[in-house]
């Protein structure tokens, strides 16, 4: 690679790295910029969907970017309103709400979204007045949703079973191996299938995991998503996920851990 580009590489990362130390101070945050997954919400209907949309639309304008959503060049809004075509976003089902014209559904959103401009910050879209951030709509639909929820996660092995299942896979000696910072094949091995079976498996959190493990949950959500290419490849890796699914099929919630 010439001399200049190697510099020219060089320079864009410490540029990176240096935006990604402005923003995590500015907003108090840790870790890489875009590390985590993206955020999910379950909204009850689309009454919501369509408000949660356009107070989305109008971030900018609430940030003083622009004085209006379709200046701001980095918003898909233009899209919607049929100012920029982007073949990859998907817009039909917002727009299918206000009209079966395209042209028509439109023009529609836009004066929707514009009758919404001096609309200020609604704490109920940033989990604020909400029992729970990830779900949107009124106080009966969020706590049905949490009740069901919680019921769904009671029948769910906890952590504590998951590693009580991987240590009868593995042997005892795998809750050090999880611990472990050895980045050998048994090891980033059974990482990979203790974070499937927290995943798929259980009622339990990578995060839990992450911090049991000392991992960050980035990796271990990776990880995870290799196992079943593991198992495709080695018969072997996926007697073990089959042993890991009949152990958890079979452990109650709640059972003492065997832990240490």
């Amino acid at each position: 690679m010439p001399l200049r580009q190697r510099e020219a590489m060089g320079l864009r990362r410490f540029e990176l790295s240096q935006l990604s130390t402005i923003i995590s101070t500015c907003h108090h945050k840790v870790g890489h910029l875009f590390q985590g997954r993206y955020k999910a919400i379950m909204i009850e209907a689309d009454d919501y969907l369509l408000e949660l949309a356009a107070y989305i639309h109008l971030n900018p304008v609430r940030s003083h970017l622009a004085d209006r959503p379709e200046k701001f060049r980095w918003s898909s809004h233009r899209a919607f309103i049929g100012k920029e075509s982007l073949p990859w976003l998907e817009t039909g089902f917002i727009l299918s709400q206000f009209s079966s014209s395209p042209k028509r559904a439109r023009s529609l959103f836009a004066d929707f979204v514009n009758r919404r401009i001096e609309q200020g910050r609604i704490k109920e879209f940033h989990g604020e007045k909400n029992p729970d951030s990830r779900i949107f709509g009124d106080e009966f639909f969020v706590n049905e949703v949490l009740h069901e929820t919680e019921h769904d996660l009671l029948e769910k092995p906890d952590l504590d079973a998951v590693i009580a299942a991987i240590q009868k896979v593995y042997g005892q000696e795998a809750l050090g191996l999880l611990r472990a910072r050895s980045g050998d094949r048994s090891s980033c091995e059974l990482r990979a299938l203790a974070a499937w079976a927290t995943m798929e498996l259980s009622g339990a959190t990578l995060t839990g995991l992450a911090a049991l493990c000392g991992r960050d949950v980035a990796t271990l959500s990776y990880a995870a998503r290799r196992a079943p290419i593991l198992g495709k490849k080695d018969p072997a890796v996926f007697g073990k996920m089959r042993q890991l699914e009949e152990e958890l099929s079979t452990v109650a919630h709640g059972e003492p851990s065997i832990v240490k």
